[in-house]
Parts: structure tokens; sequence; C-alpha cells
């Protein structure tokens, strides 16, 4: 094994070491370390099954008790090319409607990518565990199509559309040490209690006319 994924076993063993002596979760890395900004290694046997399987389980537990829909390894100081996912989905189904967020399942994906699969964009508010306070608004592909690995190793090619492909695209870049801040248009810089309060509606056409940022041409809401 080469240094670099020495590290990365190093990094894992530490985080279950503490997940195990404290209450099962991992603390999260918030934006300004340099793990947020680096790219992650691919997963290459570094830890053996029942580690990563026990990592999976810390992740999802760090991401609950957040609580938030998503967590990648980077978010948990591991350089690692991983990460979790998993949305109850919409309560309100309007909400649900427009910003097509239906339930997503537990997904654990390793040496996770994208590529856009078709040619319609949506913008909406999302926001980061790193960047606890905060949402921007982020145009991204309606529909993708990811790859990547599961926990057993199994190769995954699969579209994804919606609000689920909102959530995968937003981990993956977490992978290639990209933020969704480095994507938002900041004029839609909010705090979470200023999007409670004034920018809850389902689509995001309200708060681009009164905080004067344009919506991208084409924009299918």
């Amino acid at each position: 094994m080469n240094a670099a994924d020495a590290l990365i076993a190093d990094q894992i063993r530490a985080v279950l070491t503490a997940a195990e002596a404290g209450d099962g979760t991992a603390p999260i890395v918030e934006a300004g370390d340099p793990v947020l900004r680096t790219d992650t290694r691919p997963f290459d046997g570094q830890v053996d099954d029942a580690e990563l399987e026990k990592l999976a389980e810390v992740m999802r537990a760090t991401m609950l008790a957040a609580p938030g829909v998503g967590l990648a390894g980077p978010q948990v100081g591991i350089g690692l090319s991983m990460f979790v996912a998993e949305d109850p989905g919409a309560r309100d189904p309007e909400v649900a409607r427009v910003r097509q967020r239906e339930p997503m399942p537990l997904r654990v994906v390793l040496n996770a990518g994208y590529e856009r699969a078709g040619a319609d964009d949506v913008a909406f508010y999302e926001g980061c565990l790193s960047i606890p306070g905060y949402q921007a608004v982020v145009a991204r592909p309606r529909t993708i199509a990811l790859t990547g690995v599961d926990l057993q190793g199994n190769p995954i090619a699969e579209e994804v559309s919606g609000w689920s492909a909102r959530i995968v695209a937003h981990e993956t870049d977490h992978l290639s040490g990209i933020l969704f801040l480095d994507k938002a248009e900041m004029r839609s810089l909010s705090t979470n209690e200023s999007v409670a309060t004034f920018w809850h509606q389902p689509s995001t056409q309200k708060a681009a006319a009164e905080l004067g940022f344009s919506l991208p041409s084409g924009l299918v809401m």
C-alpha cells in the first residue's frame, strides 16, 4: 500500500475509533478545511469489507443526526471517493411536484462520477452540512448519469432524475473538492431562517425577482 492509500486507511480507522468511543457519529468538517478542496482517492481496498461497511454506517448515522440527506467522505475528514445519501422526500405535495422530490432510499456509492443526461436544467435552493446555516440557488441538470460501485463492488450505471439527481450531483462534487457555493448564484445566498421566511415557495422565481439574480435561460421549472 502506498503512502496516500495508507493515509486514507488511517483516516477511516480514526473516524471509526472516535465514533465507537462516542455516539456512533463523526464530526462534520466545515468549509475552510483543506480536505474539502482536495480530489479524493478511489476506493481500492485501503480497508477491509467490515471496516468499509462500518464507515458507511457511521456516515449514515452522522448524516441523519445532522440532519441531512447526503454526506461525502471529505465531510468527515476522509479523502476517499465515497458518499451516502438518503431522502424521505418532500411532505408538501406541491413542493414534491415542482422539485420532483420523491423519497430516495439509502445509496452508498464508491468512486462516483456523473455526467449530464439531457438538456434540462432546474434551479433551487440547496445547502450543505459543511456550510451550516446558509443556502443558495444552484442550477443543476434535471437528469444525470451516475457511475460508481456499491459496497459489494458491483458496478453502478444509472440515470437519476429530479431532487435525487441534485443530491447525488452535490455529493459527487465533494469528491472533486467542489462546494455548492462554487456553482451557486451568489445573490441568492440566504440564511436558513431567511429561506424559511421568504423563499419557501416550490420554485425560485420569486427569489430571483426580489433578490435580483437571473435564472438560467431555458430553465425548466
